[in-house]
């Protein structure tokens, strides 16, 4: 730890530095892992890997556990007349119009029959969606989020789903982000306020609880 880092800790130090428990009925929540994210080319790229990979781990950790699989999507009309002020402020949402391959699944990260699909037009899971509506009737009462970016739709929907009740817990492996500081600025002001930032670790052994 830097003197940076532990002049950061000692100034969250007894205000930021609580915990939530992990509940009793998860599910696995993963944020737009389409290919707009990890095909080079695409104005949205970032890369990773090893968070595709850690994906594919805690959702076939999860099927396995019974533990409701969600996935969630963008998608815009043409032209993004139902995409509003966010679809104006970043241009590079086009990858979302309707019918652009930019927009589908990563293949060997594609829901199955058995998982639920929550199509989006904001960073966040639950704004204007049914899944809080979802969760509620599943009997849910904690959320491992996944996914990308960490700094838009990872952090949205933490805030989302503590703000709807839903204990977050963060999944830091399985997150992606276009840099690391973005990265990891937002897991360490989600963990100080709204959320559990775990390792892949740590998902897998709860999952297997």
């Amino acid at each position: 730890m830097t003197s940076r880092d532990g002049e950061l800790a000692a100034n969250y130090a007894g205000a930021f530095d609580g915990s939530l428990p992990f509940g009793q009925r998860p599910a696995l929540v993963v944020v737009d892992m389409v290919k707009a994210y990890f095909e080079p080319g695409s104005p949205l790229y970032l890369g990773g890997e090893d968070v595709v990979a850690s994906n594919r781990r805690l959702v076939a950790a999860a099927r396995q556990a019974a533990v409701p699989v969600i996935f969630t999507n963008v998608e815009f009309a043409p032209g993004g007349i139902d995409g509003g002020v966010f679809f104006r402020k970043v241009p590079a949402l086009r990858c979302f119009e309707r019918g652009s391959p930019l927009g589908a699944f990563l293949p060997d990260l594609a829901p199955g029959a058995e998982d639920i699909v929550i199509t989006k037009r904001y960073a966040s899971a639950f704004f204007a969606t049914h899944l809080a509506a979802t969760l509620t009737a599943l009997g849910i009462d904690t959320v491992l989020i996944t996914g990308v970016s960490t700094s838009g739709c990872i952090r949205a929907t933490a805030l989302d789903a503590c703000q709807n009740g839903f204990l977050p817990f963060v999944v830091r492996d399985a997150c992606g982000d276009r840099h690391s500081g973005p990265h990891e600025a937002n897991l360490f002001d989600l963990q100080a306020k709204y959320a559990e930032v775990i390792s892949e670790a740590q998902a897998l052994a709860h999952l297997g609880q």
